[in-house]
């Protein structure tokens, strides 16, 4: 409340009360179109932006008619993740529209700040951005303009899509079934937007989200270069690379949505049933820790995956049921991810490992009905100092899940076994 009185006090509003609806405060930022002030609309106390346009300059520029589609399109987009537009004011000189007010600045600021973010956080404003263009093109509206400075960030944290002055509605398509117009940000703009050969909305939009995945990840574009003709070369090759702390399956998911190819690009609705789109991403081993020590129930800490992989491979002495085990610790979890990522690493072999948020990835393509195997390990406590920790197998071959325990895991972690602890191997 105390910051909201600062942002009235000796407010740069030219209007101290903007048509007997709002309180005007001061100034947040500006364009070169418009000026974007605090306010508060004086009946509810609700806080609100309002975004100032002189009508001299919108019809100088011949922005009008675009100005008229923006406030159309926002009115048909009302979404818990894209801005809201509450209502458009007029006078004589200006046009005024009242917005959601979104404090917490662009997600731009908050990448650049760390210089790139964790997988987990990544995979939670991307699903918010998904939900978002995913109801857009539901609704008939290709955004054509999504980039790092368009998405915003409200008090929780929650992410907001803004700007749709450049999004096209499914009635602009021409008799081809596509839209012509070349529009957006060079290093966010499908080539095929280029070409100027029509293109379609929907999966042009899929493409800058995969760039936005990308640098959120890594902390810079996947295409850059010189000059911009041989930027769009790159992106017409799919000419990118991922940096090494780059999960597996986030490249996975990459390469589908930057296909340079639309006919063979990840549609919205495969995306969505991804294993990486649909997984809950795990907080780190130390703050799921701390969090523990305050909690008086016993709770699942964390997990993660190891996708392991060597053919061959019975132990089911070894096990309460036929895919999971179970011993019980005085090590804390680092101890005990410390062991484990000594075991998977010194794995022989063309078995590749790869850290990531979740943990480690191991990854070996195989032959036969067992395909992959996925393992998944958690620790939880149960008393003060005490911990159990669980390994399960998710997927692949059971013989050669239970050998991989039996001959590497044991041996690598028998001594921090407590006396007596239940189904150890």
């Amino acid at each position: 409340m105390a910051m909201e009185e600062a942002l009235f006090s000796s407010s740069s509003s030219p209007e101290t009360v903007l048509q007997g609806k709002y309180e005007m405060g001061r100034l947040l930022g500006h364009g070169t179109f418009a000026k974007v002030y605090f306010a508060r609309e004086i009946k509810t106390r609700r806080a609100v932006a309002v975004k100032v346009f002189s009508k001299e300059k919108v019809i100088k520029a011949g922005m009008m008619d675009q100005m008229k589609w923006e406030i159309a399109v926002m009115k048909k987009v009302a979404h818990k993740n894209i801005v809201e537009l509450y209502e458009v004011l007029a006078s004589k000189t200006k046009i005024y529209f009242v917005m959601e007010l979104v404090r917490g600045g662009e997600l731009f600021s908050k990448i650049s700040g760390n210089g790139r973010l964790r997988e987990n956080a990544a995979r939670e404003y991307f699903r918010q951005l998904i939900s978002a263009v995913d109801f857009c093109h539901s609704r008939g509206v290709y955004h054509r303009d999504l980039k790092l400075e368009n998405l915003l960030l409200d008090d929780a944290g929650n992410l907001k899509v803004a700007d749709f002055g450049l999004s096209a509605y499914a009635d602009h398509l021409r008799s081809d079934g596509l839209l012509h117009t070349a529009c957006g940000t060079p290093a966010y703009v499908a080539p095929e937007v280029v070409k100027k050969k029509g293109y379609d909305g929907a999966k042009s939009d899929i493409w800058s989200c995969g760039v936005l995945l990308y640098v959120m990840l890594a902390g810079f574009l996947p295409f850059q270069s010189v000059n911009v003709v041989a930027m769009y070369r790159k992106m017409q090759r799919g000419d990118y690379a991922c940096p090494p702390w780059f999960s597996l399956e986030a490249r996975r998911i990459i390469s589908r949505m930057l296909d340079p190819n639309p006919e063979t690009r990840i549609s919205m609705e495969k995306l969505k049933e991804t294993r990486w789109f649909k997984s809950f991403g795990q907080q780190s081993w130390e703050t799921r820790s701390n969090e523990k020590e305050k909690q008086t129930e016993p709770e699942k800490l964390n997990a993660f995956h190891i996708i392991s992989l060597s053919s061959g491979l019975d132990l089911s002495q070894l096990f309460e049921d036929g895919n999971a085990l179970r011993f019980v610790t005085a090590e804390p979890p680092g101890v005990v991810i410390s062991r484990l990522e000594s075991v998977v690493e010194g794995r022989s072999g063309d078995i590749s490992v790869t850290k990531c948020e979740a943990g480690l990835l191991m990854e070996k393509q195989v032959t036969g009905k067992g395909g992959r195997l996925s393992l998944e390990v958690g620790i939880f406590v149960v008393a003060p100092s005490v911990l159990v920790v669980e390994l399960k197998k998710l997927s692949g071959d059971t013989t050669e899940y239970r050998n991989f325990c039996r001959n590497e895991l044991r041996p690598a972690l028998q001594d921090i076994f407590l006396c007596g602890s239940p189904g150890v191997f």
